[in-house]
């Protein structure tokens, strides 16, 4: 296996080289989720769920998948005869999604970067990735996506989500959630507010020139847009 990551703190545990803004406070991460969708968090994840097409024995790649709140439903979809990888590149949000999540027998997680995955070509029918693309570097958010289009199946689908905030309370959530982030792209040091280009549609002209389809988007409330896009079924 090529390795990518550096150990932290000794620990054995390779946590991903550049990987971008990261949030190891699981339990408080899911608190501001709570307080910013006030309460509408399963909603959401059940409409981005449904949006994405995943079918009861559906192979599912998560990317950036925090700590695996929506993997967790996304197992549920998939079904016994399904299965679901959350990758994050944060270790403990890997470890507690592994310890609560991950208790289920068709969904587990690793720890990579968006732009690093150690994945087989072709293995998934859905790859979604949700309020993540604004962590990566963006000067790899190319080859994050050239990774998500290798690891799908041919006729597989993409669905990323992001936020989109509007509103006089915005910029007071989005300088909440940047004080959260303690490790940036670099010296450990935010330089910017990790929102201010969370809009997905940014991402058609690379995706087209990655291979994918035609991307298609749809607002949702709160706060939410989402795009769908499709490798192309082999001719």
């Amino acid at each position: 296996m090529k390795s990518h990551g550096v150990d932290t703190a000794g620990s054995g545990v390779r946590e991903p080289e550049q990987p971008g803004l990261l949030i190891p406070w699981a339990r408080r991460y899911n608190l501001l989720v709570t307080v910013i969708f006030g309460g509408r968090r399963g909603a959401l994840n059940n409409t981005l769920v449904a949006a994405s097409g995943v079918r009861p024995g559906d192979r599912v790649l998560d990317v950036g998948c925090g700590p695996g709140v929506f993997a967790g439903r996304l197992a549920e979809a998939v079904g016994p005869g399904g299965r679901v990888v959350g990758v994050d590149p944060s270790a403990p949000m890997v470890e507690y999604a592994t310890r609560h999540a991950g208790r289920s027998a068709n969904c587990r997680f690793v720890l990579a970067a968006a732009q690093y995955l150690d994945l087989p070509d072709g293995e998934f029918d859905v790859v979604t990735s949700t309020f993540a693309m604004h962590h990566i570097p963006e000067g790899h958010r190319k080859t994050a996506l050239a990774q998500m289009y290798r690891v799908l199946r041919p006729g597989g689908r993409l669905l990323i989500a992001d936020a989109f905030p509007s509103g006089p309370v915005a910029p007071r959530v989005t300088r909440a959630i940047a004080g959260m982030m303690v490790r940036g792209v670099a010296h450990g040091e935010v330089k910017e507010d990790p929102m201010s280009a969370a809009d997905v549609r940014q991402y058609a002209d690379v995706l087209r020139a990655v291979g994918f389809t035609e991307p298609r988007f749809a607002d949702v409330r709160p706060w939410t847009r989402y795009l769908l896009a499709e490798r192309p079924a082999a001719a």
